[in-house]
């Protein structure tokens, strides 16, 4: 346990988030052995502040660790970290508008895993755009190594910057599934029946506008798991479709047993993300063999290599949803090709193996 390295960007841990956090949680437990690792939580997230997760130190900034407060608080965690680490790992560029500072005061690795177009997404201003653009260029050029997490987005890196990233996915092999039991019935009577499911932040470039509108269309049960009251978007769609029989639109649940049995017993699963790389939830849903529509992007496209079914509109979701309703063989085959992909491409060991392969060749470059 030689080198050390610090996880910086996530909202912490234990996990109760989102894709950074299970990232972090997940290398923790696979190198935790091979590394000394501090994992940066946000104490405004946290109302118990454990010392420990694993064998990695938790270390708490105050403040919050998204929003607008992501940039302060990315930069003091850097600060605090590069002192007392040999790799500064961090998820997201929000705060990488430091990295010129941090690279004066040390010498210090730093890798950057940049996520998807997080300057694209139709929450930020223009102004917040620019800003994350701009940030974004910061990281590539004065990191150590970029991480990117999809074909896709390494395309657009060596495109647009000129410079070759590591491309490490995400694994999905923690999502486990669950038989339903009476008191998940009692709950939620809807489990029932067939339904189709999805999970995510009730944000306009996840398309949950589209994805409701098309359920309320064609009167097919639908449930979706998410921050409905984050957000002026997520408030208004609740309060418009929260009446309607087939339509469940419940409330956050970080817990991964809490969400198994509502999520690995679904029909149908759709994935409406337009705006990242490799999205952890629907590696997760491909892992669980569900049968996947995806917005139609080349994000999705690369990472379930075509397989999935895809719409771009309320129509072609109907349409699509329609046939995987009625046709088990085609929603059986559609399942185990989602399945077979992750297998070959998405677990958690094989993830970890290669962070620990890029920090190695990092750290052996300073004794060459």
């Amino acid at each position: 346990m030689g080198f050390k390295f610090a996880v910086i960007g996530t909202v912490g841990l234990p996990a109760q988030y989102g894709g950074w956090e299970t990232l972090s949680e997940q290398l923790v437990t696979y190198l935790d052995r091979e590394y000394k690792i501090s994992v940066y939580c946000s104490a405004k997230s946290y109302i118990s502040q454990q010392e420990k997760y694993g064998n990695a130190d938790l270390i708490y900034i105050p403040l919050k660790a998204n929003g607008i407060q992501s940039i302060p608080y990315d930069i003091l965690s850097m600060l605090h970290a590069y002192r007392k680490n040999d790799v500064l790992v961090i998820l997201g560029v929000s705060g990488c508008i430091a990295l010129p500072l941090i690279k004066m005061l040390t010498k210090k690795k730093i890798v950057v895993n940049i996520d998807g177009y997080e300057w694209k997404r139709a929450k930020w201003s223009p102004l917040a755009k620019k800003f994350l653009k701009f940030s974004e260029a910061v990281a590539v050029k004065y990191s150590d190594a970029v991480v990117t997490d999809n074909q896709v987005l390494q395309d657009y890196v060596r495109n647009e910057y000129g410079r070759e990233s590591t491309l490490i996915a995400y694994g999905g092999d923690q999502a486990k599934a669950r038989a339903l039991t009476e008191s998940d019935l009692e709950r939620f009577p809807f489990l029932r029946s067939p339904y189709a499911f999805s999970v995510c932040r009730i944000e306009p470039e996840n398309n949950i506008h589209v994805v409701v509108e098309a359920f309320y269309a064609s009167g097919s049960p639908l449930v979706i798991v998410g921050n409905w009251k984050q957000s002026e978007y997520g408030k208004a769609l609740q309060d418009k479709y929260s009446s309607v029989e087939n339509l469940h639109l419940l409330d956050p649940i970080y817990n991964g047993d809490e969400l198994s049995p509502l999520r690995s017993n679904a029909t149908i699963y759709i994935h409406g993300h337009s705006a990242g790389g490799t999205n952890p939830s629907l590696v997760e849903a491909m892992w669980l063999r569900l049968p996947i529509i995806a917005f139609d992007v080349s994000f999705n496209r690369a990472s379930t290599e075509d397989n999935a079914k895809f719409f771009d509109s309320s129509e072609s979701l109907t349409a699509h949803a329609s046939m995987l309703f009625a046709d088990k063989a085609a929603r059986d085959a559609l399942s185990e090709k989602m399945h077979e992909v992750a297998v070959r491409r998405y677990r958690w060991q094989g993830v970890s193996a290669q962070y620990d392969k890029l920090f190695k060749q990092l750290l052996s470059s300073d004794r060459t």
